[in-house]
């Protein structure tokens, strides 16, 4: 007998809320295993699934695609707001290749594998193009766990190149999709393949002209605009991203490019309650992550990935030992990364959550094979987690690419405020090697309008004074004017990055 309500919705509720609280506990786990932390969230849902201890029924691949959409563009929207704009600059050129010849090559590749592998040339291009885009979130999500700093060019070419190359693999999963459906209907002139350059380049040129546009538009708003409420503001940028997604989309363009662009541009200006709006995207990020993943691992029926299990294992090796690395270290060349950059960039291309979504698009849309490609591609990205990403950390080490940043502070101090204001407030590390180093404040020059306004040393919060002295170790806050942000970063180096 159905239940009635309210209790039907409290039962739906009651799963959600144990589920993502087992998610967010076990997360901590990724901590001594060195797997990206989105695998607990999959491997979750597997168990809470028809075949594991769950029980619960779902094979909903709509709404599994919908809501998988949704917070991958949430995800990149935070990508983008989260992206300085100097690590754009410095890794630009390497990572746009990557992130579109690169994700052409890759899917190329892998085809011609999986139809080594006994798939029809059609469903083995469509299965390269699904695994073709590596996955910020895995990526990262290892590096931060394990408390590992790459040096800015490596961290920023795969850091730009995962929010960049997610848009061409889902162009190409979309135009081979219907090429697929298409040519099995005996269309040939549906699935002629002359087209897809034609439409990669348009998607493309829509998703940068709408997002640039958008991301424009919505910092210029949102500098003008005298909100009621703080928490306005954070519903306003969701709701800019929304708007970025979809209106491209609309217009046949790349809804994920123009979302992470949008995300980008308003990023790197001067907006209202900057830090409180940043902690709200991190946080929705996270909250999409944990979902889509819940979610995507609930469609996996652990019997049929077994069925497909040497296909899945075979495409996993070919991709990480063979074609990744191939790919990367010709594409590279020209840039003249050294050989252990090259390695370690072609070595952290770990699958994510984008090529889950994109095997659901195919299944929605009753392609051939459809089925078949999910479970391959399901097992690709598990291992792709298990094998090179429990690895990050050694490799990163072995190859000697961690920069050696200073620790985080324990305490983070932030100013909020609904409109721009001309001071500007920044933390320096008191390394010991600066001149600064066992000084008194009160001994130090600091221009007309500066002034230290926090030392954090360890646990303690000091308050700073003229006889405080400045120890190795210390977290310093200096409120000063922006014209004097060179001279600042002369007295204690770079400023963190918070």
């Amino acid at each position: 007998m159905p239940l009635s309500e309210p209790a039907a919705t409290a039962l739906i509720l009651l799963a959600f809320g144990v589920l993502l609280a087992i998610s967010v506990i076990f997360s901590r786990a990724t901590e001594q295993v060195s797997v990206p932390v989105v695998l607990i969230f999959l491997v979750i849902g597997m168990l809470a699934g028809s075949e594991g201890i769950g029980g619960i029924e779902f094979a909903d691949y709509g709404f599994a695609y919908r809501l998988g959409t949704i917070a991958l563009a949430f995800i990149l929207f935070d990508g983008g707001l989260n992206t300085p704009m100097g690590a754009v600059r410095r890794s630009i050129r390497p990572a746009g290749v990557l992130a579109t010849i690169g994700v052409v090559c890759i899917a190329a590749l892998v085809g011609v594998a999986a139809r080594l592998l006994g798939f029809p040339w059609a469903e083995a291009m469509l299965l390269g193009a699904i695994v073709s885009s590596t996955d910020a979130a895995a990526v990262f999500s290892v590096l931060r766990g394990s408390g590992l700093h790459l040096k800015k060019r490596v961290g920023a070419t795969l850091e730009v190149e995962s929010g960049l190359n997610d848009p061409m693999a889902v162009i190409l999963t979309m135009v081979l999709t219907t090429n697929l459906i298409a040519a099995d209907a005996g269309d040939l002139a549906a699935s002629a393949w002359w087209h897809i350059p034609i439409d990669v380049a348009l998607q493309l040129a829509i998703g940068t002209a709408f997002g640039i546009a958008i991301g424009y538009g919505g910092r210029l708003l949102m500098s003008r605009m005298r909100l009621p409420a703080g928490g306005l503001y954070p519903a306003l940028t969701v709701a800019i991203a929304c708007i970025a997604f979809s209106l491209p989309t609309l217009m046949l363009g790349s809804g994920f490019l123009a979302v992470y662009l949008t995300g980008l541009v308003l990023g790197n200006g001067e907006l209202p309650y900057r830090a409180g709006l940043f902690r709200v995207h991190d946080a929705l990020a996270w909250l999409s992550q944990i979902v889509m993943f819940l979610i995507l691992g609930l469609l996996a029926f652990p019997l049929e990935l077994l069925e497909v299990g040497w296909v899945g294992v075979a495409l996993s090796l070919i991709l990480a030992i063979i074609v990744r690395p191939l790919v990367v270290s010709l594409l590279l060349l020209p840039f003249k990364f050294t050989r252990k950059e090259v390695a370690y960039i072609s070595w952290v291309g770990l699958r994510g959550a984008v090529p889950i979504v994109l095997a659901t698009y195919p299944v929605l849309m009753d392609a051939p094979g459809a089925g078949k490609i999910f479970n391959v591609v399901f097992f690709i990205v598990v291992l792709s987690a298990i094998i090179p990403g429990s690895t990050v950390p050694w490799v990163t080490r072995k190859l000697g690419l961690s920069s050696h940043e200073p620790p985080a502070p324990p305490a983070i101090l932030a100013i909020e405020s609904r409109q721009p204001l001309t001071g500007e407030i920044a933390s320096f590390y008191v390394d010991e090697g600066l001149a600064v180093a066992g000084a008194t404040i009160g001994e130090l020059e600091f221009p007309e309008g500066a002034a230290v306004s926090l030392v954090v040393r360890g646990n303690d919060l000091i308050a700073p004074k003229d006889s405080t002295t400045l120890s190795p170790g210390d977290h310093v806050y200096i409120i000063s004017r922006p014209e004097d942000r060179a001279f600042m970063q002369l007295l204690f180096g770079r400023a963190e990055e918070e």
